[in-house]
């Protein structure tokens, strides 16, 4: 048997590869194990799917699977974004949901993630649960459960157009873009926009599982016709959402990339100044410390966990979090779900823009201004893993340099931190300079080696990434 192994997020697996209807039904046995031992299977699950070649027909084996088991599905009646399948979990009081997606994986890459009764990502005990299930029989049923077609977004866009100030994104007058990159957002923001008269151009709709030239994660280069489109259009701002719209990415009004950093920290400064809402602030590991000068600020206590969005579920449910968020562009606000949401992100974005009546440009130039200039920059290794692995550990053997600057201080939260002495940028009016940092983390399930780097310039941010890929590259 393949081995299936669940990440930070559920199984990815590359399609009719690993990722086959045989592979698939034994991940949803697993699943219908662990409800039947541990939930009250009777409440049932319910079962989503992206736009990605053959996520309905996975779909519909995932819940053959269930009902097999006596589980009730509700199954998708059409592509569905993972926040409305997350938000239809609680929304259907279900004991689970299962999304057939590989969210911002290339094309030919497919996966499941699990959604816990929450109606989030599912904490790392229950990743464990389901992963002891794997090669376990499926329990006999007396009788086949029933699988009934069902719409989830219509629910999930009465709830975020609740939490939303639409009439005053309606009176404020921006002109916006949304790219859906071929992805499951489809038609959902640009129908918000459309009921309410709000001018918007939207491209990339169309359904393509081959994410023609892209792969569709809302960073650069895979933005680029959305900076084109912002331009031409004359928009005052672009939002992307990635393959199963749970990440955000933006455009401002000249074309420049907006990164999921700027945007967390656009809407946590906005969140603690304008709404006031009690709770502290989650970033993951590899996030922006610009979040910690913001929060600092405000007296809120900020959290710092490993990478991968049930880390930061995990503490939505045990304390009183206000919003969390990773690198890679997905953010949650716990009073809406504690999983995070490239749709409702967008739509509060817009908010911001609208309440402040500023563009996304002003919005970030007047962030470098109070909290410093930070600019954050990501490189993606694919090498073979004893190369990834020899890497890790001289990365953990004591380094006192890399590309000429000094190791100021490690950390090993989740990889392995350089704190760098190297040029720092400007201060703002309420921080000091940012610090240059470089972290290397290992992918646990890829032959895959990330590089993050965030320094006070672009210039060094990049001088920071070649120093790491040279140290990557090198063979002791």
């Amino acid at each position: 048997m393949q081995t299936i192994k669940f990440g930070t997020d559920g199984w990815r697996g590359i399609i009719a590869d690993d990722f086959t209807f045989a592979n698939v039904r034994r991940a949803a046995s697993a699943i219908a194990n662990y409800v039947l031992k541990h939930e009250d299977a009777r409440r049932g699950l319910v079962v989503g799917y992206d736009t990605r070649f053959g996520s309905r027909m996975f779909a519909q084996a995932v819940a053959e699977v269930l009902a097999g088991a006596g589980i009730p599905v509700r199954l998708a009646n059409d592509y569905t974004p993972t926040p409305a399948l997350s938000f239809g979990v609680k929304h259907f009081n279900a004991a689970g949901g299962v999304m057939i997606t590989s969210s911002h994986n290339p094309w030919n890459w497919n996966g499941v993630k699990y959604k816990a009764g929450y109606g989030g990502s599912a904490r790392p005990a229950i990743i464990a649960a389901i992963e002891k299930e794997l090669d376990a029989a499926l329990p006999k049923s007396g009788t086949t459960a029933a699988i009934a077609e069902t719409d989830f977004k219509q629910p999930y866009i009465a709830a975020i157009k609740k939490f939303a100030d639409i009439d005053r994104i309606a009176g404020a007058g921006f002109k916006f873009l949304i790219d859906c990159m071929y992805g499951a957002g489809r038609g959902v923001l640009a129908g918000i926009f459309a009921e309410r008269g709000i001018d918007f151009v939207e491209i990339r709709a169309q359904v393509n599982p081959l994410f023609p030239g892209i792969n569709p994660e809302p960073i650069e280069p895979h933005v680029r016709e959305a900076q084109e489109a912002v331009v031409r259009e004359k928009c005052h701002g672009g939002f992307i959402t990635d393959g199963d719209a749970d990440r955000i990415g933006a455009v401002a009004e000249d074309g420049s990339y907006v990164d999921s950093h700027k945007i967390y920290s656009i809407l946590l400064r906005w969140l603690l100044e304008r709404k006031r809402w009690p709770g502290d602030v989650v970033r993951a590991f590899n996030t922006t410390k610009m979040l910690d000068r913001i929060a600092a600020q405000h007296g809120r206590k900020l959290h710092e966990c490993g990478i991968g969005f049930k880390y930061i579920c995990d503490l939505m449910l045990e304390q009183e979090i206000l919003i969390g968020g990773e690198e890679s562009g997905g953010i949650g606000i716990t009073r809406h779900l504690p999983e995070r949401d490239g749709i409702l992100n967008a739509l509060l974005l817009a908010n911001v823009m609208a309440e402040e009546k500023r563009t996304l440009a002003e919005l970030v130039r007047d962030l470098q201004k109070e909290y410093g200039e930070h600019y954050y920059a990501r490189l993606d290794m694919h090498i073979p893993n004893d190369v990834k692995e020899s890497a890790i550990a001289r990365a953990r053997n004591g380094v006192r340099e890399i590309g000429g600057h000094k190791v100021l201080r490690v950390e090993t939260l989740d990889g392995v931190k350089f704190f760098l002495d190297a040029p720092r940028g400007s201060a703002g009016r309420s921080a000091p300079p940012a610090e240059s940092w470089l972290l290397l983390r290992a992918s646990g399930t890829e032959p895959l080696l990330r590089v993050y780097s965030e320094a006070g310039s672009p210039g060094v941010v990049k001088e920071l990434l070649s120093a790491a890929e040279a140290f990557v590259n090198e063979r002791s």
